[in-house]
């Protein structure tokens, strides 16, 4: 059984996509997106997340998890195993739940990001 990791990455990036009004777009290409906040942080850009297909899943990386590290609190034991890291969600299928919950965290952490003054 082979995993469609293209219909994996549209749901993962239907995600991030209408939040980029407020973001800078890297890259948007397929099976790769990577956006930036408008506010460069010590005289850099600053990385907000991105979304890339990977051999066998697909990536969702998210600074403000890692910046704010208290955003994760309450997370879901089932969102919290698909963490790789500190700011990296890995999936190889679409479930509906915990998308929904990395949806919210995402607008969470734009909202954190803008109130200290990073995005």
């Amino acid at each position: 059984m082979t995993v469609d990791l293209t219909a994996v990455y549209e749901a993962l990036y239907a995600l991030m996509k209408p939040l980029e009004k407020n973001l800078v777009v890297v890259h948007d290409d397929p099976g790769n997106y990577y956006v930036n906040t408008r506010i460069p942080w010590r005289g850099k850009d600053l990385y907000f997340g991105g979304i890339v297909i990977r051999k066998n899943y697909v990536s969702y990386y998210l600074m403000g998890v890692y910046m704010y590290p208290d955003l994760l609190d309450g997370m879901s034991d089932a969102l919290r195993k698909r963490m790789q890291g500190k700011s990296c969600f890995n999936f190889k299928s679409d479930d509906s739940a915990q998308l929904k919950e990395l949806g919210v965290l995402t607008k969470k952490c734009l909202q954190r990001m803008k109130k200290e003054g990073n995005a």
